[in-house]
């Protein structure tokens, strides 16, 4: 065992907390839901990133490359002045989701490169231009255009040109759990001298204005060089700087007069240490050298080409020589994770596709965040605060009085969503188990909890709606993790977590049949659903005129959580035969479920379409029932309820078997639904799928068509045949339109960018490769399929499956220029050494030219890329 997993082994054991510091700083908490005291839930408009400099957080903290305790009691990062821009660099800069033509946009250039499971070594770089940053052009800009220009980013103001840049690598190296190495190294990449200034800063969450705990813990200045750092709960700790430097002390209290015009007992503020840096303000810092908030200041002329590092030691140790064993240390952290990812992953560890691994991994592992909301206090607000409006009490997350969070959770994306997402969250977890099973395994379990839960069994979705259905991918994330963790372990599953996650998984499955069936026969409605506006309305609203869908996608999904269910339980029989009872109940619901999607209500509705040979959502009127034929996810979802069952599986579950005998046999009606084929000496292999053998080749048909649905780069959301031939629908003498967009929405209908009508997303492309292989393994090398569509070649299931993976995969690969960064980025940061070695990982990418789109850290489900790594070597 390597010593990383060691540590890793200890840290899960809790021997030893190796995870107690991490990169648990958001790099977004203002506007954020948590930060809203709005009457009206405007939280874009409520807390500014102007007033975010000023202004004291109530339930986390943010920075750039920044570090904190497990509780975010302590945060560390870092922030930098060029000597021009009219604030200190102390926080991502970005546009609001009203602001942006496209939504929330990060308008910053920085990269996650290496992170390992106990975060023992991790390493980003931030890229910080040498010229006033433009904020007010940035803004501007995007004001100007409207959704049908694409976004103007920061590279597009041509402040990077003639590489006017710094690069900063930011790096940590941790000694053992309470002694953390920081360095901080910059590159004047430009060809001319460059001022600089690096400025560390450590600081306390504001735990003592809010009217519960009056106490504040304390920094002050030990001894030049040196912040001597007292908490009652935290403890003792040190931050030792090297060098001769200046140390500026304020406190993390909300600059009230500035803001409100209110007065106030206290004396120094938040944004002390940017007034006194940038404005020279020595009133605004405290000169008895304490408070709350604390920085040292490192003021750098570097000539054209120049580095210079700047060495930090952040310990629960004082030592008389803090940086002698500095560069030995870091020499080993680094070492100890090239040998854990050599390890890891099954390519070479130099090769293009290893990079492209471990960047993805490491960016899931920087997507951690500190999250913590107290729904009750949020909405009453607190005892020392002016009172909010009351109309917060009847509205956003009003009815999620139980939910009370405070833990780490993984992201999607720090800075366009610091929050979790539930489904979002199943899929990060089948990356983490690749590097850390047990923290991938807590993640799925800590949203079954009683304090993320609803009483009513829910899961909660994310901050801006709790209450908004995610699709339900739980049951899958954890049987997947499960296999991934069981494979690791020498074929030793973990059984206890399985039977965890499921019977909390009862309760879910429970309120989706009792909330989202509304007509009780077997037929849901889930609204978005995650496909944000794939189709004519907001599925989540009232039907205009009334009425209501039949949703093809929200049935499929949860086709696809009863087979989930079924093979768990199968799973969970081995131990206790008793689950073969549940694994019989979610096997008839399944098929109670397929049956009704060919005859909706007993009334004939089919939401197959025989001439178009496509699933399609059902429109029920008063007056009318209408077939919505938009070929999208939609129709492609019920690919993913399929489930093999092996001759031996059969054998070893008798009591399963006797019940599934005697039902097929007592409803001939639904037998027909499940594939049987006999395995020579072995016995019979069964198919569980909402497709027969000729619906399948059917849709894959579409799928593969690249005059519909197949890109080089993956499967579109939205066939390309809606570019020429829109689908339209009229309703209340209103006309409803649904066209092909490969790349940003063209409008913001319901509420939101329709971002799900053309671009390639990297979740559904992941299931529909897994649904493919499984059907491969039933169906076997003579089984095949078109691909592409009109080519001549016919290839098995399994080989289409990999045709797809290398065409995901290729979003990210060179010589050529990476697709997934488009060409605009890589002409401005070609000069930089290594630029090509840096990569991002989109939210979604471009139909048609693969550029990447969206939030640019997406390395909550785009890391899912690491997994399709993976099995290609495999």
């Amino acid at each position: 065992m390597n010593i990383e997993k060691q540590r890793l082994q200890q840290a899960n054991t809790l021997s030893n907390p190796w995870k107690k510091w991490g990169p648990y700083l958001s790099e977004r908490q203002w506007a954020t839901v948590r930060e809203d005291y709005s009457p009206d839930g405007s939280a874009w408009e409520y807390f500014s990133h102007d007033d975010s400099r000023s202004r004291a957080y109530r339930w986390g903290e943010d920075g750039i490359g920044g570090i904190s305790d497990d509780r975010q009691l302590l945060c560390f990062s870092f922030a930098f002045w060029n000597g021009r821009d009219p604030v200190l660099k102390e926080r991502l800069f970005g546009l609001t989701g009203n602001e942006g033509n496209h939504g929330e946009d990060v308008k910053e250039c920085y990269y996650y490169l290496d992170n390992t499971p106990t975060h023992s070594y991790m390493k980003m770089l931030y890229r910080y231009p040498v010229d006033e940053y433009p904020y007010e052009p940035l803004v501007r800009e995007n004001r100007m255009r409207d959704s049908l220009s694409p976004e103007f980013e920061l590279a597009d103001t041509g402040i990077f040109d003639k590489a006017r840049y710094f690069d900063i690598f930011i790096e940590y190296a941790k000694n053992d759990e309470n002694d953390l190495l920081i360095k901080v190294t910059a590159h004047n990449r430009s060809g001319q001298e460059s001022v600089l200034d690096i400025i560390p800063v450590v600081w306390f969450r504001n735990t003592w204005s809010w009217g519960y705990d009056n106490y504040k813990p304390q920094l002050s200045k030990s001894k030049p060089g040196v912040i001597a750092i007292d908490h009652k709960e935290l403890g003792k700790y040190f931050l030792c700087a090297e060098g001769n430097t200046e140390m500026l002390f304020c406190d993390n209290n909300t600059n009230a007069p500035k803001l409100f015009g209110a007065g106030t007992a206290d004396r120094f503020f938040k944004d002390g240490i940017n007034e006194y840096v940038v404005h020279g303000d020595e009133t605004a810092i405290n000169p008895d050298n304490e408070g709350t908030r604390a920085a040292v200041r490192y003021h750098l002329e570097l000539s054209g080409g120049q580095s210079r590092s700047v060495r930090l030691r952040l310990s629960s140790a004082l030592e008389n020589e803090p940086f002698h064993d500095f560069d030995k240390i870091f020499e080993s952290r680094i070492a100890e994770a090239n040998e854990f990812y050599n390890e890891l992953l099954a390519r070479d560890s130099n090769s293009e596709l290893s990079r492209i691994q471990r960047q993805a991994i490491a960016g899931i592992l920087w997507s951690k965040q500190f999250y913590y909301i107290d729904i009750p206090q949020w909405l009453k607000g607190d005892p020392a605060q002016p009172e909010p409006p009351k109309t917060r009490l009847e509205g956003r997350n009003s009815d999620w009085m139980h939910l009370n969070n405070a833990d780490i959770l993984s992201m999607p994306d720090k800075w366009e969503y610091p929050w979790y997402a539930s489904w979002d969250l199943a899929f990060h977890c089948v990356t983490l188990a690749m590097a850390d099973a047990e923290f991938a395994k807590s993640q799925l379990k800590l949203l079954t909890r009683e304090w993320y839960m609803h009483p009513n069994g829910q899961l909660p979705a994310y901050e801006w709606a709790f209450s908004d259905v995610n699709p339900p991918v739980h049951a899958w994330a954890a049987w997947r993790v499960y296999e991934i963790d069981k494979k690791e372990k020498n074929n030793e599953g973990d059984i206890a977590f399985l039977e965890s996650v499921f019977h909390k998984l009862l309760l879910n499955f429970t309120w989706w049949v009792n909330r989202k069936d509304e007509h009780n026969h077997n037929i849901f409605q889930g609204g978005f659903l995650g496909l944000d506006n794939i189709g004519l309305f907001d599925r989540s609203s009232e039907i205009p005129g009334g009425g209501h869908i039949e949703q093809s996608d929200a049935t499929a999904w949860m086709a696809m959580y009863c087979l989930n269910l079924m093979r768990i339980s199968l799973e969970l029989s081995k131990s206790n035969p008793v689950y073969q009872d549940l694994a019989t109940k979610f096997l008839e619901h399944f098929l109670y479920i397929a049956g009704a999607m060919t005859n909706i209500g007993k009334q004939g509705i089919d939401l197959w379409d025989d001439e178009d040979e496509f699933f399609y959502d059902v429109l029920q009127t008063p007056n009318n029932i209408t077939r919505m034929k938009v070929r999208s996810l939609v129709g492609l979802i019920p690919l993913f309820a399929v489930e093999v069952l092996e001759p031996d599986i059969i054998i070893k579950c008798p009591d399963f078997a006797q019940r599934m005998n005697w039902f097929l046999k007592y409803r001939p009606d639904l037998a027909s639904l499940v594939s049987r084929w006999n395995v020579e000496g072995k016995g019979e292999r069964r198919l569980f799928s909402l497709l027969r053998g000729h619906r399948l080749k059917r849709i894959l048909k579409r799928m593969l068509d690249t005059t519909e649905f197949l890109s080089d780069f993956g499967v579109r959301s939205l066939s390309k045949v809606h570019e020429e031939e829109p689908y339209t629908l009229k309703l209340e003498n209103l006309e409803y339109k649904v066209d092909y967009q490969p790349a940003e929405s063209r409008n913001r209908l319901f509420g939101g960018n329709s971002n799900w009508r053309g671009p390639i997303w990297f979740p559904v492309n992941f299931l529909i490769i897994e649904s493919l292989l499984r059907f491969h393994q039933y169906y076997g090398d003579d089984y095949k399929v078109e691909c592409p569509t009109n080519s001549g070649v016919y290839l098995t299931l399994k080989e289409i499956a990999f045709e797809l993976r290398s065409r995901l995969i290729r979003l990210f690969l060179l010589p050529e220029n990476r697709s997934c960064t488009g060409p605009e980025q890589n002409l401005n940061f070609q000069i930089a050494p290594g630029c090509n070695d840096y990569i991002l990982f989109f939210e979604y990418f471009d139909g048609d030219s693969g550029k990447g789109l969206g939030a640019s850290h997406q390395t909550g489900w785009t890391s899912l890329v690491a997994n399709l790594i993976q099995s290609e070597a495999e």
